[in-house]
């Protein structure tokens, strides 16, 4: 792989980490924001910011693990990160509500572990 396509994967990944990171936060801050507090539940708990957000994950997440995986063909970076794209996929299917946010927060979770070890592997 040439040094500019690894650099582009390399930015995908840490881009990738750090939506996966912004998505688990913005999940547990909405929901403690608006149960203790009661501020903000129209915004930050509107279903638009959620799909928009975690679609953008799911996809930068499948083309930056798919990359990285076909350079260095390590297996658990695949297996992890799939299994976290399907979680962070059925959080886009099921309603609105605390399941989403289960759902979403276990597949953001494991698709920042394998961008992780796509990370270490490709070094």
């Amino acid at each position: 792989m040439n040094g500019s396509l690894a650099s582009i994967r390399r930015r995908l990944d840490r881009a990738g980490i750090l939506l996966s990171g912004l998505c688990a936060v913005h999940c547990l801050a909405s929901i403690l924001l608006v149960s203790a507090l009661g501020l903000g539940g129209q915004l930050l708990l509107a279903p638009a910011i959620h799909r928009v957000g975690l679609g953008l994950a799911v996809a930068v997440g499948a083309v930056t693990l798919g990359i990285g995986i076909s350079r260095h063909g390590q297996l658990w970076p695949l297996l992890i990160g799939t299994s976290g794209l399907l979680f962070m996929t059925a959080g886009l299917l099921v309603p609105h509500g605390e399941m989403e946010a289960i759902m979403t927060i276990a597949g953001v979770s494991m698709v920042a572990v394998a961008h992780i070890m796509n990370l270490r592997a490709s070094r």
